[in-house]
């Protein structure tokens, strides 16, 4: 049987565009002519973009493992096939339910990669 600890969370401390809206209110308070300000927006804005990729690029990742793990479980649960209402070791039951627990977290937890993905956007 298969068990995994608890749930990971997904998330990052401080998005791309968190930190590059910090960066820019630092940088709006220095005198810079307009060249070389439109510069270093444009650096900026093009590492937004690059974390987000790097991010969402990271939750894909995630989410596929998640179906790797619960495609996995789904082939144990074949054994409930060979399990009758009858079965002398109720423990069976008991680890039973551990996969469809288990497969439960997982796809929580793909959903919650794939959900991060949608709703975020580079600024």
């Amino acid at each position: 049987m298969m068990y995994y600890g608890p749930p990971l969370a997904i998330e990052h401390d401080e998005d791309a565009s968190g930190l590059t809206r910090r960066i820019r209110n630092l940088i709006g308070t220095v005198a810079l002519d307009c060249d070389c300000r439109q510069r270093v927006n444009d650096a900026l804005q093009r590492f937004a973009a690059q974390e987000q990729h790097r991010h969402d690029r990271q939750c894909l990742m995630d989410a596929r493992q998640q179906r790797a793990s619960i495609a996995a479980l789904v082939d144990l649960l074949g054994e409930l096939e060979d399990v009758t209402w009858q079965e002398g070791d109720r423990s069976v039951f008991a680890e039973l339910a551990h996969i469809f627990d288990d497969i439960a977290r997982m796809a929580a937890q793909g959903s919650a990669a794939m959900q991060m993905i949608s709703r975020e956007t580079t600024p």
